[in-house]
């Protein structure tokens, strides 16, 4: 079967004195019946070219179907009068959402059993999915009472949602309906939903206020952002005391309250908008006194930890300093509650997190403390301000995921439920540890390793990176992950810059002009892995996904003959076409990410030494895997889909695949099996192109 090949249709793109012969960008019509055409032919060939290891992908899927507990419950968690928990059932793809009512000890979660005494179902997601390709969950908000269900729903992955109200006391679902809304849904008592609109652009822009039983065209607009840099959201604290609007770009953020029990009032700006300084309010009281406590960057790019009394808002850099700023310690928020408050950071590349007591007034953090060296804890929902335990998650590369309860007087951890793997699991098979790799300009980048104990390198390795956003790739375990290594196949994660994980300098050093530190990080990780003796470079696949899909594309363009194979999910690869359209999803607000190449030459100049579209060369490629969504908003279809039509054209060698996902948007197909299966092809296309498994004949 011979490769698609797209047919030319150029054209100039000129800015700053500076011309782009594109022949592809045609691609973007997708309402064209010609690019359709092309997609599918591009699914075609990959379905063909990938039909001989079909076998492998199939017995992959069956190995994570069969080490998932496909009948399962979560431990269910306190809001208000009632336990809510998830349930999943073998055979449906989606969730079912459930609760029953609180017993006599209001804060020891019931005992979880098929049969649960009183369950009531709020959503069977299923039902709802019934007849759709594609669904998604957009919001699922319970009023305080519990008498009211808020939900919003996506039937084609363009995150645009329809929101609708459910009483749940009768199981009636009322007249309400909210069409084209964003994520998320607040509730202000049971008469007030507030809820977010987007632009165009998808930019979050807009907070309305829907009151309940009312026509959706009598809601009421509540707040218009009206810089395009800039998103919104709004909420409320746990205590419910205030609802709270945030307007933030990727530097700079600003907060308005509202008294809750007066949804109808105005918002009040806390500290107005200053270029570059972030900050985030919780509420608290100490021995009577209402509370900011305010997590803030005016002091440093780490952040430190701030209070003030609620009405006397003085300068940020003014406020009474709790936790001060460190060079070695990112400080990423603070959880309170009635009687003691949560510090959640990050120290040597790992996700921490201390408690203070808040009775006799502001006291010293305590870390909760944890036997392994790489590990990943959070604090799980906790919704409520009174709670004298709160949940935590905790896991690791060889630790399935943990449910635990703490107990803040003690200090005691209660396992409730850890994640089951069918079939057996002994996580003293595995190991896991890191090793550092020494950049171009000496920095050193952890890199984190797992594998099976007893596979001796050289062997076939996956490297994974993403390094965009301040996102931290921290460790977390995977079923999936273990049909790789237990074929012999080691995992690996380069923490490389751009990414949060070693703080904000981190981040800064590998964003804007800096961004080709990203690049070199990663290859410099993958020179590390052979160094170590785990792998060679013709055994070794990267992959990345979305701002990691940008990396895939690079380093093809920079240093193809590392990687035997690079698999690119949702790649942002054609970045500077995309940034260059201020009209485009997100394109203003990335500006901060990037830079702003469409008023910039300097960046416009820089953006094009790295973009992946732009650098392909005549020069052998590994072979690559780009997998998209014709519905993804975020990373449009059309960047892989011009990518990977330029390569065909000018690459002197590597087989190129392009598969598109027609029914999905940018977290791929939707249904848990739908995406175990997509899962199971494109680990059977890295272990065939790592050579641990031999590759079929064709």
């Amino acid at each position: 079967m011979t490769a698609p090949k797209a047919v030319k249709h150029p054209i100039i793109r000129t800015f700053h004195g500076r011309d782009f012969h594109d022949d592809y960008e045609w691609l973007r019509d997708k309402d064209n019946p010609e690019v359709i055409e092309y997609l599918e032919a591009e699914n075609a060939y990959t379905e063909k070219k990938t039909s001989a290891w079909s076998g492998l992908a199939d017995d992959i899927y069956a190995e994570i179907k069969s080490r998932i507990k496909e009948t399962d419950m979560s431990i269910p968690q306190r809001q208000g009068n009632w336990w809510y928990y998830g349930r999943t059932v073998e055979g449906k793809n989606y969730g079912i959402s459930c609760r029953v009512p609180t017993a006599d000890d209001p804060w020891t979660p019931p005992e979880v059993s098929e049969d649960m005494p009183d369950e009531q179902v709020l959503l069977d997601v299923n039902e709802l999915a019934d007849g759709h390709e594609f669904f998604s969950l957009g919001a699922s908000s319970v009023s305080t009472s519990g008498r009211l269900l808020a939900y919003s729903f996506d039937t084609e992955g363009s995150e645009r949602f329809t929101m609708r109200i459910k009483n749940l006391e009768t199981g009636e679902l009322l007249d309400d309906q909210l069409d084209g809304v964003f994520y998320g849904a607040t509730w202000a008592g049971e008469d007030y939903l507030f809820y977010v609109r987007c632009d165009d652009a998808w930019r979050p822009h807009q907070i309305w206020r829907h009151k309940v039983g009312t026509a959706a065209d009598e809601d009421v607009l509540v707040y218009e952002e009206t810089d395009e840099k800039f998103g919104v959201g709004v909420g409320a604290d746990r205590a419910e005391r205030f609802l709270m609007i945030v307007a933030s770009s990727s530097l700079t953020s600003e907060y308005r309250v509202l008294d809750l029990d007066n949804p109808t009032g105005e918002f009040e700006v806390l500290w107005p908008r200053d270029a570059g300084i972030e900050y985030h309010p919780d509420y608290c009281v100490v021995d009577g006194t209402e509370y900011w406590v305010i997590t803030h960057n005016a002091h440093g790019a780490n952040f430190c930890v701030a209070t003030t009394p609620v009405g006397e808002l003085a300068p940020l850099k003014t406020l009474d300093v709790l936790v001060g700023h460190s060079d070695t310690v990112r400080i990423e928020g603070i959880d309170t509650y009635r009687d003691f408050m949560f510090m959640a950071y990050r120290r040597g590349g790992i996700p921490r997190l201390a408690v203070s007591s808040l009775s006799g007034g502001f006291g010293e953090f305590d870390e909760l403390e944890f036997s392994e060296e790489l590990y990943n804890v959070g604090l799980g929902g906790n919704p409520e301000w009174d709670a004298p335990v709160v949940r935590l998650g905790y896991s690791s590369y060889t630790q399935p995921s943990q449910v635990l309860d703490y107990e803040v007087a003690t200090g005691k951890k209660t396992l409730l439920k850890q994640q089951e793997v069918e079939g057996g699991y002994n996580a003293d098979d595995y190991e896991a540890f890191r090793i550092w790799a020494t950049a171009d300009d000496g920095a050193q980048v952890p890199v984190s390793v797992v594998r099976r104990k007893g596979v001796a390198g050289p062997a076939p390795l996956l490297l994974y990176g993403y390094g965009s956003y301040e996102a931290s790739m921290d460790p977390g375990f995977s079923v999936a992950r273990l049909s790789l290594l237990d074929r012999g196949m080691i995992w690996a994660c380069a923490h490389v810059r751009g990414g949060g994980e070693m703080g904000r300098a981190w981040y800064d050093n590998g964003k804007m002009l800096h961004k080709v530190n990203t690049f070199t990080d990663f290859i410099a990780s993958a020179d590390a892995v052979v160094a170590e003796g785990l792998t060679t470079h013709d055994k070794m696949v990267a992959e990345g996904g979305s701002a990691g899909g940008l990396l895939m594309g690079a380093v093809a363009n920079m240093a193809p003959g590392k990687f035997a194979g690079i698999q690119a999910i949702v790649p942002f690869v054609d970045p500077l076409t995309s940034i260059l359209k201020p009209e485009l999803p997100l394109t203003v607000g990335e500006w901060e990410e990037w830079g702003d190449p469409y008023h910039d030459s300097e960046v416009y100049d820089y953006m094009a030494t790295y973009a992946p579209y732009e650098n392909v060369a005549a020069q052998d490629y590994p072979d690559i895997l780009a997998v998209t969504s014709l519905n993804d908003t975020r990373v449009l279809y059309v960047e892989p889909a011009k990518w990977v039509a330029k390569l065909r054209e000018v690459a002197t060698g590597g087989e190129i695949l392009l598969k598109t996902e027609m029914s999905a948007g940018h977290g791929g197909v939707s249904g848990r099996y739908a995406k175990w299966k997509q899962t199971a092809f494109e680990y059977a296309w890295t272990l065939v192109k790592s050579g641990a498994v031999e590759a079929p004949v064709r």
